[in-house]
């Protein structure tokens, strides 16, 4: 698996004290889209909705195709809900489908089929479950600068499959949670019970990192037969370890420790992968075909889709429902399956989501119906925001302090949650100026909401970094620089040969 998405643990905190959050289906769920995937048929991969055949029998010590078959099958509808359902593409889909015949073709098992879904999620993300299913987003395929990248990733996902990683992992994961809920339901002591999850979690991670890397190599080694160039492992895991620390705004000190992680750090495995490649050719050689893959996925979605509404910089806003709010500086957001989410430094979170108010005749009278856990009932009271009925109220539990108020629009209420341990008067001023920033759109504002979409052009001579940048959109305008460096792996003040072909984020 191969992820870049850092969300701070502390968020989990505005999850955990609500006796029972819902997200806004509307806003906060995904459009789920049939499941038909790549339209083109490629040999040696069988796309999803035409069945499998399985011939023979297994060899000794692997399992029984139709299990694994059956494990993925099971699990397919999920991953595709989660992940906002399946993307279509034509370019994306041909950029995939086109990379997937050659390795198969040059893998450790020729014979294996596999079903290749994109999934219309803006995080960078490839994984793979039993039975040859293979996940890939289009927020990994917008990373990518050229077909060899995206052969390092699907070839490490290959891997997994060939390797039978996913059933060990999902074997183990389930051991884990079994083993989990043992001590909750037996240990009395709590840090006795902690102390032991720790052990469970420690022994995961380990088992999942020695499966990382030995995919990392055997999917350079099929890079390499396959005739791409086997340094691009290298260097997307390199451009993903960049993005990442660009999506976490960097030095965070809220992430998980490397050894809790399941997978090895980003310079480990970098390292590695040039290692690997090194012993199967030099620098040079094997193709990469970057302007051929970014046509193909020019004009490809970028970054939320429109259905969930927009994050642009330090903004939230939604074109259907016509609403909009805009955190603090120093704020990062994100648009999460089930809510906006947001944080920033000082370990201050934010959930913004929606609620059906039908059943509730006042504001106040759901704002104590219980779903909030430690709810202070002297501090609900019902005031006005921005000419929109409201109710804000204060809650204290498990060490934390929250900051509520809901808004009402219609039947609908939305809801803002602010976390702390440390409540002090630059958490009550973040949450004031958040909440005081909630209004609805007006149709001009609404017609101008447009997605953000790829773009590729064509440096002219004497463009640089810092030129073209400007031309970003989506971002604000102090990390447009940071972001353009980024996507097209060049460097600022760096001179770019005219001709090269690029990305930029427009709308």
């Amino acid at each position: 698996m191969i992820r870049t998405s850092a969300r701070l643990s502390i968020l989990q905190a505005v999850l955990r004290f609500c006796g029972g959050l819902h997200g806004l289906g509307v806003f906060a769920g995904r459009r789920i889209a049939a499941p038909v995937l790549l339209s083109a048929f490629v040999a040696g991969c069988q796309l999803y909705g035409s069945e499998p055949i399985s011939i023979g029998t297994p060899a000794p010590g692997q399992l029984r195709p139709s299990l694994a078959n059956d494990l993925g099958a099971r699990e397919h509808p999920r991953v595709v809900a989660t992940y906002g359902g399946v993307y279509e593409d034509p370019g994306a889909e041909r950029a995939v489908a086109q990379v997937v015949g050659r390795l198969v073709a040059a893998s450790d098992d020729p014979s294996r089929t596999y079903r290749v879904t994109i999934l219309n999620s803006p995080a960078v993300n490839a994984f793979a479950l039993p039975g040859g299913y293979l996940y890939v987003t289009r927020g990994l395929l917008a990373l990518a600068n050229d077909t060899s990248e995206v052969a390092a990733v699907l070839a490490h996902e290959m891997a997994h499959v060939t390797a039978n990683h996913a059933i060990e992992r999902q074997q183990r994961a389930e051991a884990t949670e079994l083993a989990g809920r043992v001590l909750s339901n037996v240990v009395r002591n709590p840090d006795q019970a902690r102390a032991a999850l720790v052990s469970s979690q420690l022994s995961f991670a380990r088992f999942s990192q020695v499966q990382e890397l030995k995919a990392d190599v055997i999917g350079v080694q099929t890079l390499a037969r396959a005739g791409y160039d086997p340094f691009a492992a290298a260097r997307f895991l390199n451009t993903m370890g960049r993005f990442s620390d660009f999506q976490s705004a960097k030095g965070d000190s809220n992430t998980a420790p490397d050894f809790l992680s399941s997978h090895p750090s980003t310079p480990e495995r970098v390292t590695l992968a040039v290692r690997a490649a090194r012993q199967v050719g030099a620098p040079g050689i094997g193709e990469r075909d970057r302007d051929a893959y970014l046509t193909k996925i020019d004009g490809m979605l970028f970054g939320d889709d429109p259905l969930e509404g927009f994050t642009r910089g330090r903004s939230f806003l939604h074109k259907a429902l016509g609403i909009g709010f805009t955190v603090p500086e120093g704020f990062l957001l994100e648009n999460s399956p089930e809510a906006v989410l947001a944080s920033n430094a000082a370990g201050t979170a934010v959930r913004f989501d929606g609620a059906d108010l039908t059943k509730f005749d006042t504001l106040t009278s759901y704002m104590t119906s219980g779903w909030i856990n430690g709810l202070i009932p002297q501090s609900v009271r019902e005031e006005t925001i921005n000419g929109l009925p409201a109710v804000t109220a204060s809650a204290i539990t498990d060490g934390w302090s929250f900051r509520i108020a809901v808004i009402r629009i219609g039947r609908t209420g939305y809801r803002f949650i602010f976390a702390s341990r440390n409540p002090d008067d630059a958490f009550m001023r973040a949450y004031e100026q958040t909440v005081q920033s909630f209004r609805q759109l007006t149709p001009t504002e609404r017609a101008r909401l447009r997605p953000l979409r790829i773009k590729i052009i064509r440096a002219d001579a004497g463009d640089t970094a810092e030129k073209l940048a400007i031309g970003m959109s989506g971002v604000e305008a102090a990390r447009r620089l940071e972001l353009f460096s980024i996507l097209n792996q060049v460097e600022p003040g760096a001179s770019i040969p005219a001709g090269t072909p690029l990305k930029l984020i427009i709308d």
